[in-house]
């Protein structure tokens, strides 16, 4: 990645000096787990949770500042009638957020996670990715770094989420210029796009990759034309995570296309990431595959705001609990295996 004086230049440089994980914690964790009060793996999943804790924050598994990050942007696509509803919807769910009347208000309560929300500048949508790109590249730059001061404050696990009418199509147009295909494998209904609106979506996402065909070699020139200022947002948060030594839960569709980016700019990129679980769009399994990840959860949802990150973190506090909290078999009294 060559130094130009353009601004995607610090971006570019961080991406190619990411720190790795702590070897040396993942082995004290594997030590601890031999002398718990459980057969070996008898936790499955949980106990990988655990060393990725470790790799990530250097530490014995524990999540006590945990925080939810949800960004929120309109887009100009929306005026190709690719959502069902109108742009407002945006704001008006920001508000809902504010008030605590939204889902993932009630998720962070049930699980006691920190949220914060971020409006990225709702009265002004980004360009319409048909006809021109979403941000130039210091507005990108500037989103993203915007993004990356999320975790100002501290936190120790970060759970990346999204609000923003249309950004689906966003989602599906980034994948779309990332990996190929056609654009209908990539493209779902997001808030209920359906028969009309569906054909209009798919159509929408097909003019825009063919529009910015030129461009998408570069990840971070595909982010600023077929992106957002919550996707760009949401990519400089994990971004920073990363930098900082922080783990990372990443939402649904759009969250994940976001992470999708930094993925396509170093396969290393998104190695502190957990992908909260499976949305109900199509696109997602598939964009989950080519990340080589697996979700933890699968329920049906599309909501978006965060919610599957969020309820994911519960099992992650989960998974630190029971490693740190669990007795060994001599603390116990409990006769290990022969």
């Amino acid at each position: 990645m060559s130094t130009s004086g353009l601004p995607f230049d610090d971006i570019r440089e961080l991406l190619s000096n990411m720190p790795g994980p702590d070897e040396t914690a993942v082995a004290a964790v594997r030590e601890r787990d031999r002398f718990l009060t459980k057969p070996p793996g008898a936790l499955g999943r949980l106990e990988e949770i655990a060393e990725w804790l470790a790799a990530w924050t250097g530490r014995p598994p524990a999540v006590t500042r945990p925080l939810v990050a949800v960004f929120a942007g309109n887009h100009g696509v929306t005026r190709q009638g690719v959502s069902p509803y109108p742009s407002d919807v945006t704001a008006q769910m920001v508000a809902n957020f504010a008030s605590g009347g939204a889902a993932i208000n009630q998720i962070c309560i049930a699980n006691d996670l920190g949220l914060k929300v971020f409006d990225l500048a709702l009265e002004l949508p980004t360009g319409d990715i048909t006809e021109e790109a979403a941000l130039d590249e210091r507005a990108c730059a500037a989103t993203m770094a915007f993004g990356m001061e999320s975790i100002a404050g501290g936190t120790d696990l970060l759970c990346i989420g999204e609000m923003g009418i249309g950004n689906t199509t966003i989602a599906a147009a980034i994948c779309h210029g990332l990996y190929g295909g056609n654009a209908e494998e990539w493209t779902g209904p997001g808030t209920g796009a359906q028969g009309e609106g569906l054909t209009r979506k798919i159509a929408a996402v097909e003019r825009a990759v063919a529009h910015h065909k030129a461009h998408l070699g570069d990840p971070l020139e595909l982010l600023r034309r077929l992106g957002g200022r919550e996707i760009a947002a949401m990519a400089g948060a994990i971004l920073a995570a990363r930098m900082e030594r922080i783990p990372v839960i990443v939402d649904g569709y759009v969250a994940t296309a976001a992470a999708a980016v930094l993925h396509a700019a170093n396969d290393t990129a998104l190695d502190h990431c957990m992908i909260g679980h499976v949305s109900a769009e199509p696109g997602h399994i598939r964009l989950i595959e080519k990340l080589g990840k697996q979700p933890l959860l699968t329920l049906g949802m599309r909501l978006g705001e965060g919610t599957g990150a969020a309820l994911a973190a519960g099992i992650v506090k989960a998974a630190a609990q029971c490693h740190t909290g669990m007795a060994t078999f001599e603390q116990a009294g409990v006769s290990d295996k022969d």
